[in-house]
């Protein structure tokens, strides 16, 4: 079984929910507690052993302030580093091993699909991985690592899936499930953004995935689907039967930071893991409740 290499990030979003918070700044790198939301990703993919980030963004600007980011620039980082030295490994975090990190351009903002497609000559022919950073997982074991594990029994493609309740089809890709084993659900078949009454479950496909490179022949064919985007879901129902097809539940904590109350609920779980800012945190929360 080929080993998953490469991951793809979709980050070519204006972030138009978090206005005016990114006028200026991609919402990748809005802080969740004191990281950026990428860095969880960046750090979950490589914690699976990924060796090539992909990133896929759209505005130029966005761009270059994410490849700043990430390569912070040395006179900026020696300044830093000057004025608190014991800042050090916090700075150090989003490093990459020089080529690991490379990107390609979304000119136009098509969907999911497009940006995953547009992405393809940094894959070539081989299974890949996509994370979309706005869903964090939080939990012992990397999200996308409990996917590529799984992979290397099954083959084919695994998606992440979760319960949504009925009324939030709409918002996902939904699936019709066959036989379960454990955590992991056969897909027959995959609907996108039905509405309640048409859908054929209530598990939805969440920001994790591992794919076989003939995605890339489905989407080639840059149809349109729900909401005039060219869709991943729609992509990768046309695989289903080629090739062993699962949706799994993994063991992680999912938070919906595309979200505003996702992005809080996020900021809320994660500094409450935090022991040195549990105790004020809850303090805060109790006097909250009081009013």
């Amino acid at each position: 079984m080929a080993a998953i290499r490469k991951a793809i990030f979709p980050v070519a979003g204006l972030g138009t929910r978090f206005l005016p918070a990114t006028r200026a700044l991609p919402k990748e790198l809005l802080p969740v507690v004191d990281r950026p939301l990428i860095d969880y990703a960046i750090a979950e993919a490589c914690a699976a052993g990924i060796e090539k980030l992909i990133f896929v963004t759209g505005l130029e600007a966005n761009a270059d302030i994410l490849k700043s980011h990430l390569n912070l620039p040395r006179g900026r980082r020696a300044a830093l580093e000057a004025k608190a030295p014991e800042l050090g490994p916090a700075l150090a975090m989003a490093d990459l091993p020089p080529g690991a990190a490379v990107f390609v351009n979304q000119d136009k903002p098509l969907g999911l699909g497009h940006a995953v497609w547009c992405a393809r000559g940094e894959v070539g022919d081989e299974p890949f991985a996509v994370l979309l950073p706005d869903d964090l997982m939080d939990g012992d074991l990397p999200a996308i690592g409990q996917l590529i594990e799984a992979h290397s029994t099954t083959g084919g493609n695994i998606i992440a899936v979760e319960e949504v309740s009925r009324e939030d089809t709409v918002r996902y890709g939904i699936l019709d499930p066959g036989e379960q084993d454990g955590c992991l659900v056969e897909v027959k078949g995959l609907v996108e953004k039905p509405v309640p009454e048409d859908a054929p479950s209530a598990l939805g496909v969440i920001g994790r995935y591992v794919l076989m490179p003939s995605v890339f022949t489905e989407l080639n064919r840059l149809e349109r689907g729900a909401g005039g985007e060219i869709q991943l879901t729609d992509a990768m129902a046309r695989m289903i039967g080629a090739a062993p097809f699962h949706g799994m539940q993994t063991h992680s904590r999912r938070f919906d930071c595309g979200t505003k109350a996702g992005f809080i609920a996020a900021q809320i779980g994660l500094a409450l893991k935090d022991p040195t800012l549990r105790e004020g945190v809850q303090e805060h929360m109790r006097n909250e409740g009081r009013k």
